[in-house]
């Protein structure tokens, strides 16, 4: 089973935990880490984030069309890359949204397990994710996706070049949680965290939840709902869920969790 969803946000800060402590509905606020990316980190998806704009740029004008909004790749410059069995979650390209220029970048071990492991140690994420330590607990979990065979795949969510959250786009259909829902062949999973405090608490869990659900139904033309699956204690998240157009479906029962059954279905897209 995936781990737990952290805390994403609709509005309202996600409850925080000390280290080790199991959370409850009368917790005190603890300090949690307001982390600050290396510079060179920054730079780095800096300058990802303008060669994808730069390319999308240059495809439209191939294409002739200069009608594209900004920071949305049209279906014919998108490119799947990468060997997973979720249509290239690396070629799916930017997406504009309302809090700016979003891209999903496919995890690389060497440049992102640092940054990770800390958002992972911020108590308010450890306490649903269950992913604190030293970095090796991270790695551990990231190469079991990375190493597998494509049904599951890690992303840090770049938001105009800076990395502010990480993402597993897996497929549902062929994880374990189909054993415990009516899954539908190509239904798409998704599980997030909102990485610094800073960024928690003001609506940006519901429009990114949004922006890349929106982004799997784009991309993946026979996916027909993209589901979730969070901790029903997690407030936050399932009313960032809901705020994003998602419905809830019903209450699951997992071997780890109780959780909230969360359904974005392509024929509703529109209307929630």
């Amino acid at each position: 089973m995936p781990p737990t969803d952290a805390s994403t946000d609709a509005g309202t800060a996600a409850p925080n935990t000390s280290f080790g402590s199991d959370p409850g509905p009368d917790m005190d606020s603890q300090d949690t880490l307001d982390l600050r990316l290396p510079d060179e980190l920054v730079a780095l998806f800096a300058e990802e984030a303008e060669a994808a704009r730069g390319a999308e740029r240059a495809a439209e004008q191939r294409e002739g069309t200069g009608t594209a909004k900004p920071g949305i790749l049209t279906p014919t410059t998108v490119t799947p890359t990468g060997d997973d069995l979720l249509d290239g979650v690396g070629g799916w390209g930017p997406i504009a949204s309302p809090v700016g220029h979003f891209h999903l970048v496919p995890v690389r071990i060497d440049r992102d397990l640092t940054l990770i492991s800390r958002w992972m140690n911020d108590p308010a994420v450890a306490a649903f994710w269950e992913l604190a330590g030293p970095e090796t607990v991270a790695e551990d979990h990231l190469r079991a996706q990375l190493d597998g065979d494509g049904r599951s795949v890690p992303c840090l969510g770049v938001l105009d070049g800076t990395p502010v959250s990480y993402w597993e786009i897996y497929r549902a259909d062929l994880d374990r949680l189909a054993r415990h829902y009516p899954a539908r062949l190509h239904d798409t999973g998704i599980h997030l965290l909102i990485g610094a405090v800073a960024n928690r608490g003001r609506g940006l869990g519901s429009a990114l939840l949004r922006a890349v659900s929106d982004l799997v139904l784009d991309r993946r033309p026979s996916c027909t709902r993209v589901v979730a699956e969070p901790d029903l204690r997690n407030t936050p998240s399932v009313s960032a869920f809901l705020s994003a157009g998602f419905r809830f479906s019903a209450e699951v029962d997992l071997p780890d969790k109780r959780a909230a059954l969360m359904v974005r279905d392509r024929a509703l897209r529109d209307v929630l």
